[in-house]
């Protein structure tokens, strides 16, 4: 059971962005967001939007750093990945 961060490159707002999932759970998601002061705005289905002004911080926290391609493959083997045609029907 992880927390994961990609490294920040989505663009918006004038930042780059980074994205914070669990390869385990929404509530150890939940959790280590509520923590480590992470919006809850900035959550998006499965996973916390987050800048890249809080990227060190999160990994010192203990998030583990990996690809966006990791990720995205840890994600979709959790079970909690959130397709596009699911984001749509919402």
């Amino acid at each position: 059971m992880a927390v994961l961060i990609d490294i920040p490159m989505w663009p918006n707002h004038g930042t780059l962005w980074a994205h914070l999932i669990s390869d385990e759970s929404l509530a150890e998601l939940h959790a280590f967001a509520r923590a480590h002061g992470v919006s809850e705005r900035a959550f998006d289905l499965d996973h916390y939007d987050v800048p890249a002004r809080d990227h060190a911080r999160l990994i010192a926290a203990g998030a583990q750093p990996v690809t966006s391609h990791e990720l995205v493959v840890r994600l979709r083997a959790s079970g909690l990945r959130v397709t596009a045609a699911q984001r749509r029907s919402r």
